[in-house]
């Protein structure tokens, strides 16, 4: 299994199509007035955003996008208006990590980790590690 993508329920979807373009992200599908979807410039993960029409309850999502020169993206998006809520900042879980919301308040961090991300000094050794469920295809 590998991730694909997520949609953000939005209210604007012209404001939050600048935004996500003002953060770097590539637009690759525009249905207005409800839909889009963008390419991050690294990897094949996408993101959608969606204009439903139903009330939803306040976003709780946390989004995490990984950034090889955190404090340098940072800087740029900044120079271009993006604001920050917290500046790249050493977290205690060995992050490095800048905080900001999207125009509907959708938490997002952009962070650097390096080798931590996978490999922290506590994580779980495989030989201890709980066995997962093995799924077939077809199988529920």
């Amino acid at each position: 299994m590998r991730f694909n993508h997520i949609t953000l329920v939005i209210a604007d979807l012209e404001r939050s199509k600048r935004f996500y373009t003002a953060l770097g992200l590539i637009q690759i599908v525009d249905t207005p007035p409800r839909y889009a979807r963008f390419r991050f410039p690294d990897g094949d993960a996408t993101l959608s955003i969606e204009v439903t029409g139903e009330a939803s309850a306040p976003p709780s999502a946390q989004l995490f996008f990984e950034c090889d020169a955190l404090d340098e993206t940072v800087a740029t998006l900044k120079s271009n208006g993006i604001v920050f809520t917290q500046d790249p900042t050493d977290m205690f879980y060995l992050w490095r990590e800048a905080r900001l919301r999207d125009p509907d308040g959708h938490d997002l961090r952009l962070y650097n980790a390096g080798d931590n991300r996978l490999n922290p000094p506590w994580k779980i050794p495989q030989s201890e590690a709980p066995a997962g469920r093995r799924v077939s295809p077809g199988s529920d």
